[in-house]
């Protein structure tokens, strides 16, 4: 019995098209992080709270209010003081309709600063409400009751 040579070739295959598909993976999610943080900003301070509790599902186009300490408001990356906002609301308001919704039914959400006057946040509520939103979210760090 003859026995022949074998050869031994080590089977590679290419890694190119996974590789393309992991870097491609990579920058979508760094896309999405960086959309998530234009609505918080860090100098806002939240207040705490036991009763906070994240909302069960989230909103379809909310609009984020940042009130600071010194009772200037964020909106959409622009500083400007309270009054100053109703001209930026009207706009949003503008572009919900024509994008076929109501700023009734939109939800704006106020991340107050724990220092922030009660009376800005009123404040900052009613020029909301002058420009035609009526759906309102107070944002909280939530606090764990001791014990827990």
């Amino acid at each position: 019995m003859k026995f022949g040579k074998k050869q031994d070739k080590v089977q590679e295959s290419d890694m190119t098209p996974m590789i393309d598909c992991v870097f491609q993976l990579i920058a979508f999610f760094m896309v999405l992080v960086n959309f998530a943080e234009v609505d918080q900003n860090r100098a806002i301070n939240l207040p705490e709270s036991t009763l906070a509790k994240p909302p069960e599902e989230p909103p379809e186009s909310p609009i984020t209010l940042q009130l600071t300490r010194n009772g200037t408001v964020f909106l959409a990356g622009k500083e400007m003081m309270i009054p100053a906002l109703a001209g930026d609301l009207r706009i949003e308001a503008a572009a919900l309709r024509a994008d076929g919704r109501s700023p009734k039914a939109s939800l704006v959400i106020i991340r107050a600063d724990a220092n922030a006057k009660t009376g800005q946040v009123q404040q900052l509520i009613k020029v909301c409400q002058d420009e035609g939103f009526e759906k309102f979210a107070l944002r909280a760090k939530y606090l764990a009751p001791e014990g827990q």
